[in-house]
């Protein structure tokens, strides 16, 4: 059994957690114009759920995940898939971006791209991949 935290580390994991995964999803963004993309928003994430399991411990974080962690694996690599396919179906070379204008209401214009689905699918592998490392290695000391 983990040894419990210190009423600090509960307070600020409550607090820093959901901030961390804010900030994961704002990098896996902008990730396509600036210093960002789905490799480095995956660790962001994977290292806010790694706070709460100090802090909680394994049980609690996977309640939190609500998805295995190897799932996640799977899922990633999925989507990262799915990516390859507008180009190939538009008889373009494998892996040319895409881009789609989508409208929303009010007249914003935003574009999905497939760019974007290969990093949501890089994002999700990340997170799973270091977590389910994370979580084994917990597990392993309580046990």
């Amino acid at each position: 059994m983990m040894k419990p935290g210190t009423i600090i580390l509960y307070t600020a994991a409550r607090f820093l957690v959901p901030l961390q995964l804010l900030f994961s999803v704002f990098l896996l963004l902008r990730g396509h114009n600036e210093p960002g993309g789905g490799f480095i928003a995956g660790l962001v994430a994977a290292g806010a759920f790694t706070l709460y399991l100090f802090t909680f411990g394994s049980a609690v974080t996977r309640d939190l995940m609500r998805v295995d962690p190897r799932n996640l694996i799977g899922i990633g690599l999925f989507i990262g898939m799915l990516s390859v396919f507008p180009a190939v179906f538009q008889g373009q070379a494998f892996l040319t971006a895409q881009w789609w204008p989508i409208m929303l209401p009010g007249g914003t214009e935003i574009k999905l791209s497939t760019p974007l689905i290969f990093d949501i699918g890089v994002y999700l592998t990340v997170v799973g991949a270091t977590m389910t490392m994370i979580i084994a290695l917990t597990e392993a000391e309580e046990r």
